[in-house]
């Protein structure tokens, strides 16, 4: 090869290659800034029209039935098994039950949950998981108001159409040495992991903060300063942990640091804008939904259901956000399903009431008769 080829051909596709790679991390114009901070503190939220249209696309909330008559029997007094909801109508009931199908299983239908020989049969662990979900919308709609405000949830904010959310969390698998590396003991970290956006921080941010309780804020008074309190030491170690979850949240939400931080002070509270306050409650309210509603049921999901170590599928904040800082755009599905909204207590059955109607007696959906109902424990 010529000096002049090299020069002329060789070294221009070489440069085109090397731009082309260090371009590959860049954001690909338009981009938009919003400034919201004070001048100088770099508090800015960076957009791209691009990528936004398509994250609007997908969140797009489904319009809801239309409203059904409380007038008439309940649920309760009609249908066999109805632990929960038996409050409403049957006409209520029936509209939730056809919603809940179209936010959860538009392809499967009713046969998801439900044995369509005996509507009232629990055999299907499906239905048994629904169930406690209906409980858990309930509880996270009346309960963690100071992170889901008006908005509220239902049942199509995580689930979106599909079975089981697209974006859940298992315990990943254990992995003390990189394979057919000298990078020698992983420490939990030092993969290029799609959990924490492709970087070497520790893969699992979500067992110790969004299911056990380890301490979150690491910024130490003193440097490099450990004063024999492990609960609250702050180590490089602990940071990376801390990096990683904040890392995650960038992402599911789609914003920067500075959607919650104040770059001048990032420890200050009294500095950093009201987001931060949200994502404080949001943190405790994936773990109070982890460990009191999904983890109890690992027992009620088969294998091959469960994570790699045999843990359910838990919530982080990927699983209502999906990229975006407002579930569906803020869409209020919840306040069209007002049985959602709050925790409903099925009274007890007083003193000496019959447990059963007329033995025998048919019910609606093909269910099993009356002597075979399976009544609900009072709660």
């Amino acid at each position: 090869m010529s000096a002049n080829v090299f020069r002329h051909r060789v070294l221009p596709a070489m440069a085109g290659l090397v731009f082309a790679v260090l371009l590959a991390g860049c954001e690909r114009p338009p981009t938009t800034s919003i400034q919201n901070g004070f001048r100088g503190t770099g508090m800015e939220q960076v957009n791209n029209p691009r990528k936004d249209a398509i994250l609007v696309a997908k969140n797009q909330a489904p319009a809801p039935a239309d409203a059904a008559s409380p007038d008439g029997p309940k649920a309760r007094d009609v249908y066999q098994n109805v632990k929960v909801l038996g409050h409403l109508s049957v006409a209520e009931f029936t509209r939730h039950m056809t919603s809940i199908t179209e936010w959860v299983a538009p392809q499967e239908g009713c046969a998801y949950c439900h044995n369509l020989q005996n509507l009232a049969d629990d055999s299907k662990y499906t239905k048994v998981i629904a169930r406690r979900m209906v409980e858990m919308t309930q509880h996270l709609n009346a309960d963690w108001k100071n992170h889901v405000g008006a908005t509220g949830v239902t049942c199509y904010t995580c689930h979106r159409g599909n079975p089981v959310p697209q974006q859940v969390w298992y315990a990943p698998p254990d992995r003390k040495y990189a394979e057919n590396s000298v990078m020698g003991d992983l420490a939990g970290q030092n993969l290029a992991s799609a959990s924490v956006g492709g970087t070497s921080l520790p893969f699992d941010p979500f067992t110790p903060y969004l299911l056990e309780d380890k301490p979150i804020r690491v910024i130490g008074d003193k440097a490099l300063k450990w004063t024999g309190n492990a609960a609250n030491r702050t180590t490089t170690k602990q940071a990376e942990h801390t990096y990683a979850l904040m890392v995650h949240m960038s992402n599911s939400l789609g914003v920067n640091c500075t959607f919650c931080h104040n770059t001048r002070n990032f420890q200050s509270w009294n500095e950093a804008p009201p987001q931060r306050m949200t994502a404080f409650h949001g943190i405790r309210m994936a773990r109070d939904l982890n460990v009191a509603y999904l983890e109890p049921l690992t027992k009620s999901f088969p294998a091959e259901r469960l994570g790699p170590k045999g843990d359910v599928a838990k919530v982080n904040c990927a699983t209502c956000h999906q990229g975006i800082n407002m579930p569906l755009l803020g869409a209020q599905m919840a306040k069209n399903h007002p049985e959602l909204l709050a925790v409903f207590k099925e009274p007890a059955m007083p003193a000496g009431a019959a447990a059963e109607p007329v033995a025998g007696e048919a019910k609606p959906g093909g269910e099993a008769p009356a002597a075979q109902r399976v009544e609900a424990a009072p709660k």
